[in-house]
């Protein structure tokens, strides 16, 4: 019999029997994920729920309509830089350890196909709380692993063969590589004197900041320049607390802001007015919309975030108009046309 005639059975039956049966499995087929986890998934996936930002911005990047829900709310002022479609999908929650936190009954409610989990090297403890959980929930699940830049091109490469997006996974990756190609020459060759010092300040008052070794600050080191904050991470979290005695120890050349409110005042601060950088004027606010183009939380933004940094830091070595690029890269990356004025908008608000 062939396979029409056996589902005609099965539907038969089902009929006969109060239509309570169970309707054949979809087909599927096995994976290895980016852990070496063997996984059986559905040879079409439909409906994904990745579980922490990262994931979720890699699988808006790859295609956004495959998203089943976010892990947290979309801020008024991102929602003009992301697909309508995202604005009204359920907010599920995540397993990052900070904002919404997972809920099992309203993933299930949500029935994604399948659940796309964010690897890091160091995170055997956070994989495993994830893998107890995951016990709770009946849906596969596949791990990707990126945490380097360098690793954006074979986790989109993963993805795409993973949801049967190869042409776009293809697309994404070669900018990817590309651009870190381009980087990595140039930052070879500026000489050693001109490798500024810089200090990456987060916080309301800038004195958290990463170690030099953290993956929350390596695109400083990917631009050839030198992280004032030479330790070595305890964590994978960071946001190291420093002294103000010490930041003026340090007196960087250049400093990378994270919020707003500290850069709207560290020229008018008496305590940072004899800091090297705010004297140069030397102080950068990172771009941040839809998503960070630097850091928190870590996504494909720091592919344009690494050609802004490298252009502040050498635009005689670096030519590049950022507001161009920026534009080419929000319609390849995010799927949505922007204005040049409302590009200006997000890198120097």
């Amino acid at each position: 019999m062939n396979k029409i005639t056996v589902s005609i059975i099965f539907v038969l039956l089902g009929i006969l029997s109060g239509g309570d049966f169970l309707i054949l499995p979809a087909q599927s087929r096995q994976i290895k994920d980016s852990r070496g986890n063997e996984v059986t998934v559905p040879d079409n996936i439909r409906k994904v729920y990745a579980g922490s930002p990262p994931a979720t911005f890699m699988l808006y990047a790859l295609d956004p309509g495959l998203i089943s829900g976010l892990n947290f709310p979309i801020a008024e002022q991102d929602k003009p830089y992301l697909r309508s479609m995202m604005h009204s999908l359920p907010v599920l929650g995540g397993f990052f350890g900070q904002g919404e936190a997972a809920n099992t009954e309203v993933i299930l409610k949500a029935n994604p196909d399948l659940i796309l989990l964010w690897s890091q090297r160091n995170s055997i403890l956070k994989n495993q709380n994830e893998e107890i959980l995951m016990k709770k929930i009946p849906i596969p699940h596949v791990y990707v692993f990126f945490e380097s830049i360098y690793d954006y091109g074979n986790a989109f490469l993963f993805m795409g063969k993973l949801f049967n997006r190869e042409q776009r996974a293809r697309l994404l990756a070669q900018y990817a590589g590309e651009t870190l190609a381009e980087v990595d020459r140039i930052a070879a060759s500026i000489p050693a004197g001109r490798r500024p010092r810089v200090y990456y300040a987060e916080g309301s008052d800038g004195l958290n900041t990463e170690c030099d070794e953290s993956w929350h600050a390596e695109l400083i080191n990917i631009a050839g320049a030198r992280n004032v904050h030479q330790c070595k991470s305890i964590d994978s979290f960071g946001m190291v607390r420093l002294s103000m005695e010490q930041v003026m120890i340090y007196n960087p050349e250049v400093i990378l802001v994270h919020e707003k409110p500290f850069y709207n005042k560290i020229y008018s601060d008496p305590l940072w007015k004899d800091i090297r950088a705010v004297k140069s004027k030397r102080v950068y606010l990172i771009p941040r919309i839809p998503f960070s183009w630097f850091d928190r939380p870590p996504s494909f933004m720091r592919l344009l975030g690494i050609k802004w940094l490298m252009n502040n830091l050498y635009p005689s070595d670096y030519k590049i108009n950022i507001v161009k690029e920026a534009k080419y890269f929000y319609r390849l990356f995010l799927g949505v046309d922007k204005t040049e004025e409302e590009i200006r908008k997000v890198i120097y608000p």
